[in-house]
């Protein structure tokens, strides 16, 4: 599975943005951003970019449960990010999609592939979920956070050596602080 995806603001230029997570990138497909999947040819493209498979064959029911699993998944990594309860309905639900088979691993090279075709969409949603259960479970290392930025709060997951991220990107915020705290000491130097 490959993170990120490119943020398109209402406002401002687009910027590349890496939740650390694919679980929580696929809930910045709306459930924390501006809707992304509006029809069922959506959900299949980004299934197919993010889990680097062919892109599955999506109707209007299986729109309606990546949804569901969207905003559970949104709903249960802001609630790590800010340490409270999760809720036990968002537990049901991702437990409900972790519990169907998933994309099964294949070593490229052989003459036969097993699962190397066209995957279903309960397959993928079931990666995803599986994979928010794993980064969810491990909530008490303090990796999915918000970013430091005062005019953002985006939810990440750090997966840096040393758990020392800050900043939701880089390209975005961290520049921005970075300026800011540039502009401070020019300021404070001056007077």
């Amino acid at each position: 599975m490959s993170t990120g995806q490119w943020m398109t603001p209402s406002e401002g230029a687009a910027w590349f943005f890496d939740a650390g997570a694919e679980s929580l990138d696929f809930a910045y497909t709306g459930a924390l951003a501006d809707e992304r999947l509006h029809s069922p040819e959506d959900l299949a493209g980004w299934l197919a970019e993010h889990l680097a498979h062919p892109a599955p064959e999506v109707g209007e029911r299986d729109l309606a449960d990546a949804l569901i699993l969207r905003e559970a998944l949104a709903r249960l990594h802001l609630a790590a990010a800010d340490h409270t309860p999760f809720a036990p309905d968002d537990i049901d639900t991702l437990n409900l999609f972790a519990a169907t088979p998933d994309i099964p691993p294949a070593l490229a090279g052989g003459r036969r592939q097993a699962g190397a075709g066209r995957i279903r969409v309960a397959q993928a949603l079931s990666t995803l979920a599986r994979e928010a259960v794993a980064s969810l479970a491990v909530r008490d290392e303090g990796r999915i956070r918000r970013c430091a930025a005062d005019d953002c709060r985006l939810v990440f997951r750090d997966e840096s050596r040393t758990n020392s991220r800050r900043w939701c990107s880089m390209q975005r915020c961290g520049n921005r602080a970075k300026v800011r705290a540039h502009r401070e000491r020019e300021r404070a130097a001056r007077s």
